[in-house]
């Protein structure tokens, strides 16, 4: 499981790809997600620095910066790492 952040959890093996959120391609991706209400916003109001992509199409935008989540996917993660990249 993959914490993105303020108690929420994606199975890692369901998880296709980590991405920024700053390009335009990624957007359109956010957008058709949200029409066909496969959405998944956890970032709890704050900015949206990332997006998870799983394989069952659905897209997950979380608040901590996409470096900071794949770090935290292969087990590298340290909490004070986290709140360097995060803040």
């Amino acid at each position: 499981m993959l914490n993105i952040g303020y108690g929420n959890i994606v199975p890692l093996n369901r998880i296709i790809a980590i991405v920024s959120s700053d390009s335009a391609p990624i957007k359109r991706m956010i957008h058709e997600g949200q029409k066909s209400g496969k959405l998944v916003d956890a970032t709890y109001g704050r900015k949206t620095r990332s997006v998870v992509i799983t394989d069952s199409g659905h897209i997950v935008l979380s608040a901590f910066t996409a470096d900071s989540l794949a770090k935290r996917a292969d087990g590298s993660y340290s909490e004070t790492a986290a709140k360097k990249n995060d803040d």
